[in-house]
């Protein structure tokens, strides 16, 4: 049974930071390709960030870029996103996904888990 299972959500102030953990089980974590996309209030999916198997190669979404950081624990069967200099355009529920092969499109993705909530506000 796959599962993914996100944590570290919460609210923060405009400049905070906050890292978001997934925690992986049920699938061999350390072939796929992992990512974080976001949905904001009233909004489609948003891809945010990928990370390759080994964790060696990452991508961005220009909105993050310089200020999220995606990595992974292949040991942990975990991946992560530091997110800092946080603004209130930030805010949404995060999901991480699993894929064995990197798209930028999130409906190709093959697993999800449930979304931890991010609410940058003052």
């Amino acid at each position: 049974q796959v599962q993914l299972v996100e944590s570290g959500g919460g609210l923060v102030q405009p400049g905070g930071s906050l890292r978001l953990s997934c925690a992986a089980s049920g699938f061999t974590f350390s072939t796929y390709w992992m990512y974080w996309v976001r949905q904001a209030p009233g909004k489609g999916l948003e891809w945010v960030s990928a990370v390759n198997s080994g964790g060696g190669s990452t991508v961005y979404a220009d909105s993050v870029k310089g200020r999220f950081t995606i990595s992974r624990d292949n040991a942990k069967n975990t991946v992560y996103l530091q997110m800092n200099s946080l603004k209130p355009e930030d805010t949404a529920l995060y999901y991480c996904a699993g894929s064995p092969l990197l798209s930028g499109r999130p409906e190709e993705y093959a697993y999800w888990g449930q979304g931890t909530q991010v609410t940058v506000s003052s």
